[in-house]
């Protein structure tokens, strides 16, 4: 046999191997960023990622971290004067000027919306002291929510600091952390704000940077852009359809804005919420001490493929009852916990309440003397 039909016969063979390869429900996103990472924000569930743990420069979505801080603080009716050193912040700018007062509520606006440098560092140095004491309190935050991959060198990501940098994965823990303050979300979401300006007779303007927000996505709920020369485009954005609430981020991505549209759409389209946990009385529960009086504060919902339904389970463990609960006020708040593992792995822990009305309160010693009758064996044996 010549080169030729050997040739031939290869190709025939590699078409009809490649056609009998096991295709998958949805193909994988594509996106441009280096790093990449799509999160369901009630769940924290990771639903695609790339590289999304490798520590990178991320520009202005620092600026998350100063906005939750900033609201954190209290003082959001403050007025805070602007310093020298904030007036003259290079890169991206609301343009304040030295001695002028805002108030911090509108320099949070400005920094999200216009993504303003100088509000950054009048920002820091109006809530951490100085703009050193404000960087402490970011790392010292993220520290608290978990970000073990990232540090904080200064409020607004300008390249100033080799010891400034982060991850995709850490940056949609800190969103998800801020998307939890209604203050926050109100910010992020909104295109256009007003600010008084006292040195003129009409009102600042500021409108939204993040065109996902402003017009290119409908089911976008905000986010915040960011560049620099050596981060490239960064951007993390939040999306919101059919009560999946999902959280976006990209570093170094060229084309960043479709990117986040992408893993949004392959998201709401593969992925749904599933009711693992419905907040009320938990009707499984027969034990008598415990029937129609435990239950769950709040429903608990996870993302997952239809193929994926099957592989909850909720084993629940309730303290066994003791003596001193004879006394309706001795019964703790928290009886038990319910533990809920998909796919074999443990993804979430919840209390299981107790709730006393008023004939428990005055049944319930009878109960209890039924009970350990019952565990001691008089019933049974006279």
């Amino acid at each position: 046999m010549n080169m030729k039909w050997k040739l031939i016969i290869f190709t025939l063979i590699f078409f009809l191997l490649l056609t009998n390869i096991p295709q998958t429900a949805e193909a994988s996103v594509s996106v441009s960023a280096r790093n990449a990472i799509l999160m369901e924000q009630e769940s924290g569930r990771v639903l695609f990622e790339k590289s999304a743990h490798e520590k990178r420069r991320i520009a202005s979505i620092t600026k998350i971290m100063t906005a939750i801080l900033a609201i954190e603080s209290g003082k959001l009716e403050d007025m805070v004067t602007i310093s020298e050193r904030a007036e003259g912040t290079e890169g991206s700018s609301l343009f304040l000027k030295k001695n002028e007062k805002v108030k911090l509520e509108d320099l949070v606006y400005g920094l999200m919306l216009r993504s303003g440098n100088d509000a950054a560092v009048a920002i820091a140095e109006h809530v951490g002291g100085s703009l050193e004491g404000f960087v402490f309190l970011m790392n010292e935050k993220a520290r608290e929510i978990g970000m073990a991959n990232s540090h904080f060198a200064n409020p607004h990501g300008l390249d100033d600091s080799d010891s400034h940098y982060s991850t995709a994965y850490d940056m949609a823990i800190l969103t998800r952390y801020a998307m939890e303050n209604d203050t926050y979300k109100k910010i992020s979401g909104t295109e256009v704000h007003h600010a008084p300006n006292p040195t003129e007779k009409w009102d600042r303007v500021w409108r939204n940077k993040n065109r996902l927000l402003t017009g290119l996505y409908d089911y976008s709920t905000g986010g915040k852009t960011g560049y620099t020369k050596l981060a490239k485009r960064t951007l993390v954005s939040t999306a919101m359809k059919d009560n999946m609430n999902l959280i976006a981020v990209t570093l170094n991505g060229p084309d960043d804005w479709n990117d986040h549209i992408g893993m949004f759409e392959m998201a709401f389209k593969k992925y749904e919420m599933v009711k693992v946990i419905e907040a009320g009385i938990i009707a499984e529960i027969d034990e008598d001490f415990y029937k129609q009086k435990v239950y769950f504060e709040h429903d608990y919902r996870y993302p997952v493929t239809s193929e994926e339904k099957e592989k909850f389970q909720v084993d629940m463990k309730l303290q066994t009852p003791k003596q001193e609960w004879e006394e309706a006020r001795n019964i703790p708040t928290v009886v038990g916990k319910a533990t809920i593992t998909f796919d074999n792995k443990m993804i979430k822990e919840l209390p299981i309440y107790y709730e006393i009305d008023d004939s428990e309160q005055l049944s319930l010693f009878e109960r209890f003397k039924n009970l350990f009758t019952a565990m001691i064996g008089v019933n049974n044996n006279g």
